[in-house]
């Protein structure tokens, strides 16, 4: 039988079921969105419109992925403004 990597053993499930999870920051998606991993079962979750933290689906990773790229482009439009603005 061969080992998953992403799939957790019992242990890890077992302890997150007795004592929690453990979640960490995975990525920063925007300001307030950011997506989580639990270090023990390796349980992803990401923060919902409401500010809730949902189980991370494919569907959730896609929105994430292009919430990031408007606001990376946003962020450097912002930017490209103050430089500008400061020249003149």
């Amino acid at each position: 039988m061969k080992k998953d990597p992403n799939h957790p053993g019992f242990i890890p499930k077992m302890y997150c079921s007795l004592f929690g999870h453990n979640y960490q920051v995975t990525k920063k998606v925007t300001y307030h969105v950011k997506e989580y991993t639990c270090s023990h079962c390796k349980k992803q979750l990401t923060t919902s419109g409401n500010g809730d933290l949902i189980e991370l689906t494919p569907k959730f990773r896609e929105i994430n992925a292009i919430l990031e790229r408007i606001h990376e482009k946003r962020l450097s439009r912002s930017r490209q403004k103050t430089i500008t603005s400061s020249i003149y």
